[in-house]
């Protein structure tokens, strides 16, 4: 692609800002009405059976509630979260003599001792105590995520079977459908979790009247007393925090009926003879969110208040006013696709089979990026806990690497695909949570380093653990809290937001402060790296045979130096600050470690050419640099990009679930739309639970990740990975259509965001570039590129700019 820039101005229309949605609905009404699209293929999830397991059920949820219908027919179980929900609670897991092993543990890696080193880091330099228990810490001070428990709903006739059944999932009204026929009559239960009344609902009806009967119970297998009384189930609890007492919670289930009878019996409600009735379901925990500690709250009245607040309020007006706020963010950004297969009467798992079949199913790809934001918006809401491992979705007492915050990758790649699909907003959490971690991160960075600012190393949770975990073949890595401060970077390139810049500037600027105050010069070649670190749970292979993770300088904590390096430089530049410890830091940029190609013509992954003990390790870490960093690019740096591109033929493209979502990702930076698409139908492979017929990563029935087990970071790699074949940026060019493979050869997307300040939309068919419009929010100039040719693009800020592939087709 040549660097020569056009000075052509795109025609350009003034919007008052009141209007600019009007603008937009103008423009995605000209693209739906120019092909014709299927009505549900792309926003349905579909089952034609009750749920196994939780990866069959429906996910509902608010951002703090969450909910998975079952849709059983016989006793129908609808399980229920909240994002706080922990066991455990504040610890120090910090050794305050840690530092004084720093320089033993570093001379012996200066020394190529490092089992010598990896020995002595495990004695002394890991968490105190049981860190996060393996993983398994729900018992321990570290603890884990857990569910609220369990609404079950018992049919009184649960003999007779059931004819017509549907279940379906609509992503557009983030609503939940169970329907079926029994003995000539329909029933039907809706279900959602309300963005504006902060409860769950569930509806009951029947197309007959009088023919509701049904018995409701709460369940929790431990840590809870369960009472009924009158119209309401209540739930109360405390869950343990190691050998002491933690959170408390409480859930609160509402029956409203329309007509029928209630009666108490025992701990469970009967329904009796009802056409129609409501299930107002109400959660809360006494989680400090501003201390991340536990209140003094009374979690039964938090949870009553919020019913109460329904009382007048109907199920469908309810609904209605939900699925409005729902959409104001849902709606920044839509995707269409022409129909290549007729899928009116498959369920979602039977179209997941057929795709990896290798049948045709253009629906497919949009379904997935619409569930993948739709879980976003789902499981992450301003104000509260970022999404977890599990998103905040769990039926468990003891989740998957306790449902945490993984700092190493997975906590980061929930978040990936909020810019650039028009969610920044709802990355306010991470943000938040990030600047929680300052605190105890600074006397972890004390403890350990004896150095300025602070450190957040591979695993955190609510309690904002900052310590390194609890084994020297993973623990000790030390760039976590740095590429949580990355991503709060990525926020201002994509809005140029000044205000949210000042407000976090100390937060990255701390981070930084931290990696420059511990970097060594290895002998070599006088650079500074990194040291005791690992290259995240990978280990390598020394000439002396000695298979080892604990290392100095590995690829990606150089390449996050240099990405979070850069960014304070600009940053302190943009906000006038510091300018000596600017000059500092350009000084220190220069002397890193650079990426370096290995004998075999790939990317090191090590300071030394040395093999990896799994060639084909999950984590692709030393590729930080092609993604989410941009420092590799197949535009400015070819040869690095070359080295890149055989470190992913090395590794191969089998892996677990969000793996394979961050090759998507890798492949699609490299403008290979037809191995990102090859990719993406790996992570789309079908999984069901417990298969141990199949090995590897995977899609389950539900449309979650399979790690396996779900694990839902996966989900969101893949929704951004799918963005970035259509849209890539940095903070002077847009790049339009970069990875569009074949098989999408027409369709448009509208809402898409670019760094820079802009709004993107297109519209593409025969494998083409029809045309394009722009939103400048900053009023910034930057370059469109397509297909080799640029345009350089002036723009004023809340101005609109539409052209077309004409304007490209002008230049040579």
């Amino acid at each position: 692609m040549p660097k020569a820039t056009f000075k052509i101005i795109h025609r350009k229309f003034p919007i008052p800002r009141n209007h600019m949605k009007y603008f937009f609905l103008f423009f995605i009404l000209i693209f739906i009405t120019e092909v014709t699209y299927p009505q549900n293929g792309d926003i349905l999830i579909q089952f034609d059976k009750p749920a196994n397991s939780s990866v069959e059920s429906l996910p509902i949820g608010n951002g703090r509630l969450g909910a998975m219908i079952f849709g059983n027919t016989k006793k129908e179980r609808i399980a229920l979260n909240e994002i706080s929900l922990w066991s455990g609670g504040p610890q120090d897991a910090d050794r305050d003599s840690a530092w004084r092993y720093l320089k033993p543990i570093q001379n012996l890696l200066l020394e190529g001792k490092n089992q010598q080193a990896q020995e002595l880091l495990q004695k002394h330099f890991v968490a105190k105590g049981p860190g996060s228990g393996n993983g398994n810490g729900a018992l321990d001070k570290y603890g884990c995520y857990q569910t609220m428990g369990d609404l079950f709903i018992s049919w009184k006739d649960s003999v007779t079977p059931v004819t017509h059944y549907i279940r379906t999932l609509n992503i557009e009204k983030a609503s939940a459908l169970t329907r079926f026929i029994r003995k000539n009559i329909t029933y039907t239960e809706e279900a959602f979790s309300d963005f504006v009344n902060d409860i769950t609902w569930i509806k009951f009806s029947s197309s007959k009247k009088n023919r509701i009967n049904i018995s409701l119970t709460l369940y929790r297998k431990e840590n809870v007393n369960i009472r009924a009384d009158k119209n309401r189930l209540i739930m109360v609890g405390q869950l343990p925090s190691g050998k002491d007492k933690g959170m408390k919670f409480a859930t609160v289930a509402k029956v409203v009926l329309r007509d029928g009878s209630l009666r108490k019996y025992g701990n469970q409600i009967n329904i009796n003879n009802s056409t129609e009735c409501w299930i107002k379901i109400s959660s809360a925990t006494n989680y400090d969110y501003a201390k991340g500690g536990l209140s003094d709250a009374d979690v039964l009245k938090k949870a009553l208040t919020c019913l109460a607040k329904t009382k007048s309020l109907s199920f469908s007006k309810a609904r209605q006013k939900s699925t409005s706020a729902y959409l104001t963010e849902f709606n920044r950004c839509r995707w269409k696709m022409p129909v290549t297969n007729q899928l009116p009467t498959l369920t979602t798992n039977q179209r997941l089979i057929k795709y990896h079949e290798g049948k045709p199913d253009n629906q497919l790809p949009v379904l997935y990026l619409n569930f993948g934001r739709y879980l976003l918006i789902s499981s992450s809401r301003p104000g509260l806990l970022p999404a977890n491992l599990q998103g905040l979705w769990a039926t468990q007492y003891q989740t998957p690497w306790n449902g945490d915050y993984h700092l190493n990758i997975n906590l980061q790649m929930n978040y990936w695909p909020a810019e650039v699909t028009n969610l920044g907003s709802i990355g306010q959490p991470l943000f938040q949570f990030t600047s929680h971690l300052v605190f105890k991160g600074e006397k972890t960075a004390w403890d350990y380093y004896h150095a300025k600012g602070w450190v957040a190393h591979v695993i955190s949770n609510p309690w904002f653990y900052t310590s390194p975990g609890e084994s020297a073949e993973w623990g000790s890595t030390l760039t976590g809290g740095a590429w949580l401060c990355t991503q709060l970077w990525e926020h201002f390139r994509f809005t140029r937001d000044t205000g949210f810049l000042r407000i976090y500037y100390p937060v990255i600027k701390g981070a930084a402060q931290f990696l420059q105050s511990i970097l060594i010069r290895e002998p070599q070649h006088g650079w500074l790296v990194t040291a005791p670190s690992n290259s995240p749970e990978n280990a390598y292979v020394m000439p002396d045979g000695f298979i080892g993770n604990t290392c100095m300088g590995p690829t990606m904590d150089m390449q996050i130096c240099r990405d979070l390096f850069n960014a304070c430089i600009s940053a302190s530049s943009t906000l006038n600050k510091d300018p000596e410890w600017r000059m500092g830091l350009q000084d220190t940029v220069k002397q890193l470690a650079p990426d370096q190609i290995g004998a075999r013509g790939d990317l090191n992954e090590w300071l030394n050419d040395w093999k990896d003990a799994d060639p084909h390790h999950r984590h692709i870490s030393h590729l930080f640099g092609l993604y989410p960093y941009d420092e590799i690019s197949v535009i400015k740096t070819p040869a690095l990009a070359a080295a890149a591109k055989e470190t992913l033929i090395q590794r191969g493209d089998a892996g677990t679930g969000w793996s394979m979502a961050w090759k998507i990702n890798f492949w699609a930076r490299l403008h290979d739309g037809e191995h990102a698409i090859r990719l993406f139908k790996e992570l789309l492979n079908p999984v069901i639970e417990n298969d141990e017929t199949k090995s590897g990563g995977g899609t389950y029935p539900n449309l979650f990740c399979a790690h396996p087990p779900f694990q839902i970071d996966g989900n969101f790699g893949g929704t951004a990975g799918l963005a970035e074949m259509l849209l890539q940026s940095d903070d002077s060019s847009i790049v339009l259509l970069p990875a569009l493979p074949k098989e999408w050869p027409s369709g448009n997307i509208t809402g898409l965001c670019a760094r820079g300040g802009f709004e993107v939309s297109m519209q593409w068919n025969d494998g083409k570039l029809i045309s394009y419009s722009i939103l400048s929010k900053a009023g910034r100039n930057c370059t469109i590129q397509y297909h080799g040719k640029s345009i350089l693009l002036k723009t004023y800020k809340g101005e609109f700019y539409k052209s077309t592939i004409k304007d490209f087709e002008k230049e040579t």
